[in-house]
C-alpha cells in the first residue's frame, strides 16, 4: 500500500475545535501537507496568531470563529468556507468538551453541553460537509476523533456523560459508513481513538488541584502531534482503503 497525501495538495479541509490541543495539531500537520485548511474556534483570536506561525508553509490556516454547539454557527462556518475558500474535501471533527462532575449529583447543563458539542456538534458538521461532498461528487474523506472511553469506560471518576457520548461516536462512524455505501458514495469515513493524550481537558486543566496535577505528571500520555500523525495516515491511504477505526496510546497506558 502506497501512502500519499498528494491528492490533497491545494483542497480545503475544516478542523473543528483548533484553538489548542489535537485540534491546533492536526491543522498544522494539514497545512505541512499542502492543504487549504479553516480552523473553527470560538476562539478564533488563537487560530489567528497560530495561521501566522505557520506562514510560509506550503499550505494555509484560515480561522473562523464559530461555536460548534451553535448549528447556526456551523452552517455559516460552511458557507463562509465554499464562497471564499473552495469545496470542503476533509472534515476533522475534533471538537468536544469534557465538564468534571457524576451521574449521581450532576448538573443537568453540563450533560448537555457534552452531549450538544461531542455528539450533535459532529452530527451537524458531518451533514453539511456531506452535503458538499455529495453534491460535487467529491471523494472527500471524514475524521472523527474519538477516544478509548468511546469503546471501553475507564474506571475515573467524574467521567459521568463522556464515555457516553463517545460511544455514541463510534457507532456514528459506523452508522455513517454504511448510509455512504447505501448511497454508493466513495467518501470514507474514520473514527481515530486516542488514550490519554495532553490537552486542556488533561494535564493543563486549570481547576485541577495540586494533588490531581502531580499523578497527571506521573501517567504515561501522547501528545497532539501524536494524534494528528495518525490522521495523516488515514488520509494518505488509497482511494480504495479505509481505515475504519484507528486506537493509539501511550506506551504503557493503564486505563
Amino acid at each position: 500500500m502506497v501512502l500519499s497525501m498528494d491528492r490533497w495538495v491545494g483542497k480545503v479541509a475544516i478542523v473543528t475545535g483548533a484553538s489548542s490541543g489535537i485540534g491546533k495539531a492536526i491543522a498544522a500537520s494539514l497545512v505541512e501537507q499542502g492543504l487549504i485548511v479553516v480552523g473553527i474556534a470560538r476562539r478564533s483570536e488563537l487560530v489567528e496568531e497560530h495561521s501566522k506561525q505557520l506562514s510560509g508553509k506550503k499550505g494555509k490556516l484560515h480561522a473562523v470563529k464559530a461555536d460548534v454547539t451553535k448549528e447556526e454557527d456551523i452552517l455559516k462556518a460552511f458557507e463562509w468556507t465554499s464562497k471564499k475558500l473552495g469545496l470542503v474535501h476533509i472534515l476533522i471533527n475534533n471538537a468536544g468538551t469534557h465538564k468534571r462532575t457524576t451521574l449521581t449529583e450532576g448538573n443537568t447543563e453540563d450533560w448537555k453541553a457534552t452531549l450538544d458539542l461531542n455528539v450533535l456538534g459532529l452530527c451537524i458538521a458531518t451533514r453539511e460537509a456531506v452535503k458538499v461532498m455529495k453534491a460535487n461528487n467529491i471523494n472527500g474523506h471524514i475524521i472523527h476523533i474519538n477516544s478509548v472511553a468511546g469503546h471501553t469506560v475507564p474506571n475515573v471518576r467524574h467521567l459521568n456523560v463522556y464515555p457516553a457520548a463517545k460511544f455514541a461516536v463510534t457507532a456514528l462512524t459506523e452508522t455513517l459508513r454504511q448510509e455512504l455505501t447505501h448511497l454508493g458514495s466513495k467518501i470514507k469515513v474514520t473514527s481515530v481513538s486516542p488514550g490519554f493524550v495532553e490537552s486542556e481537558l488533561t494535564t493543563q486543566r486549570k481547576t485541577h488541584t495540586p494533588e490531581v496535577k502531580a499523578m497527571l505528571a506521573q501517567m504515561p500520555i501522547l501528545k497532539g502531534e501524536d494524534v494528528a500523525d495518525c490522521v495523516v495516515y488515514a488520509l494518505s491511504t488509497p482511494e480504495h482503503v479505509q481505515i475504519h477505526e484507528l486506537t493509539i496510546k501511550p506506551v504503557g497506558e493503564k486505563v
